[in-house]
């Protein structure tokens, strides 16, 4: 306070020159915070695949020295910032080990998601969290509370490093043994640790991991990684957390691991019965590769896209069962994608209540709101339209059938990575189709959930029934 008869000082101000500037692209990053949760990723997604598909063009990115076409690499930094596994190239001969560790920073990234990449950043740019990015990254972390959302973001990357480093430990010596050289040993074990957690089903080895069908030591690390990592943060963390009493689980995380659970029996029972006699696959292997290969092959289609069988020569009754299995999907808030098996239960549980003449839907002694069924069924028929149009379009522009376009069509969107090898094959509009299903895939149920969620309104006046006939 300024004492009477003195005149008040004004309070002292740096000039305009002297004070801290920042760069435009800084400001930039600051304004997505401030941005709807659409915005936020759609801005956030589209700068890093510019980025990276700049960088996998350079020459120094490839084994020969020579520039990558734009559209494969394009194709290839969606397919990995999706954690999607689909190349147009080879991965193990094409690109350089400069290229092979610009593409794992990208799954590592995509894997991260997309708003937890925002909120991030501006955590390190601007060294603070807004009001609307919490409600955002809580959207995306499933935060209980406004006030954990920036010890969730350390949580999420302390488990998915956590959970990579046990990989890498586990792949590393197995590597090392097998006839390769120290440093290759290292790299092989960092990049499939990486790219197993995040989903991503990237290879970097010529051989691919055919070669490893009867390999547990490699198998199961594998596996093992790629489906805690299809299970989502939130359900990580709530096991975690009361791993002591699964009674005071979530239902999320309860309706997340049984279906998990049910659907990865159903897989495993369905390829080893239709693939045990397949001369392609397991007709001519022995009794416990024929169940490893199965269990392996059961998990992937969560989204881990990593294979040791040849899925084109898969029955088409197998094919078929792992095009289920990809449109499911993974667990919300996870690295998985596919709409999603909360999304996959709730429709189950709606249906069943339906049949039952029960008026709610009841899980778990608990009673499921009827806008979350609303959003289900949103998320099922987006989903299932871009699947539809996609497909449409792949067979209109290719010469292949309707099994091996609807499979690569639910790779894309589910960001598998499964894959007939037909994708390198096909034409430059064919592979600007798969781009935007992954992209789509990634994103769309995402965004869409949110969407409906943040819609959600009463209506003061409410119109009169009538109901239509049904079937």
């Amino acid at each position: 306070m300024s004492t009477p008869g003195k005149r008040a000082l004004p309070p002292r101000t740096r000039p305009l020159s002297a004070r801290r500037r920042r760069p435009e692209w800084l400001l930039y990053l600051h304004s997505l915070t401030k941005a709807t949760p659409a915005r936020i990723a759609l801005g956030v997604f589209t700068l890093l695949i510019g980025v990276f598909t700049v960088v996998l063009s350079l020459p120094m990115a490839t084994v020969s020295g020579e520039r990558t076409h734009l559209t494969d690499a394009l194709f290839t930094t969606v397919s990995a910032i999706c954690v999607t596994g689909l190349v147009t190239v080879d991965t193990g001969t094409h690109w350089s080990t400069f290229g092979l560790t610009v593409i794992m920073i990208a799954i590592k990234l995509g894997g991260l998601g997309m708003m937890t990449v925002a909120s991030l950043l501006s955590l390190s740019v601007m060294h603070r969290l807004g009001l609307a990015q919490r409600v955002i990254t809580a959207k995306e972390t499933r935060a209980e509370r406004l006030a954990e959302v920036g010890g969730v973001l350390r949580v999420i990357l302390v488990t998915s490093t956590l959970f990579e480093l046990i990989t890498f430990v586990a792949l590393t010596p197995y590597m090392f043994i097998t006839e390769h050289g120290i440093r290759e040993s290292l790299f092989l074990g960092l990049f499939y640790a990486i790219s197993a957690f995040n989903n991503a089903g990237f290879v970097p080895e010529a051989a691919g991991t055919a070669q490893y069908v009867a390999d547990p030591f490699f198998t199961i690390p594998i596996g093992l990684a790629v489906f805690v990592g299809s299970l989502g943060f939130p359900v990580i963390m709530v096991v975690v957390k009361k791993w002591r009493t699964p009674r005071k689980w979530s239902v999320h995380a309860k309706l997340t691991l049984t279906t998990t659970a049910l659907l990865a029996a159903v897989g495993f029972v369905g390829i080893l019965a239709l693939e045990w006699s397949n001369p392609s696959t397991f007709g001519d292997r022995s009794l416990p590769t024929k169940v490893l290969g199965a269990w392996f092959a059961s998990v992937m289609p969560r989204s881990g896209g990593f294979s040791t069988i040849d899925v084109g020569q898969m029955t088409a009754e197998s094919r078929l069962l792992i095009d289920m299995l990809m449109f499911i999907g993974g667990g919300s808030g996870s690295t998985a994608g596919g709409i999603r098996v909360t999304t996959f239960a709730l429709l189950m549980l709606a249906i069943w209540a339906e049949i039952r003449g029960n008026p709610d839907v009841e899980v778990f002694h608990r009673r499921i709101p009827r806008d979350t069924i609303r959003q289900a069924i949103g998320v099922l028929v987006m989903s299932a339209t871009v699947v539809f149009l996609a497909t449409f379009l792949l067979l209109r522009m290719t010469p292949y059938t309707l099994d091996q376009t609807l499979l690569e069509a639910l790779s894309a969107f589910g960001t598998v990575g499964l894959s007939t090898g037909i994708t390198p094959s096909l034409p430059e509009d064919a592979k600007w189709v798969l781009i935007l299903c992954m992209y789509m895939g990634r994103l769309g149920p995402m965004t869409l959930g949110a969407a409906l969620a943040v819609r959600s309104r009463v209506r003061m006046v409410q119109l009169p029934y009538e109901r239509p006939i049904v079937g």
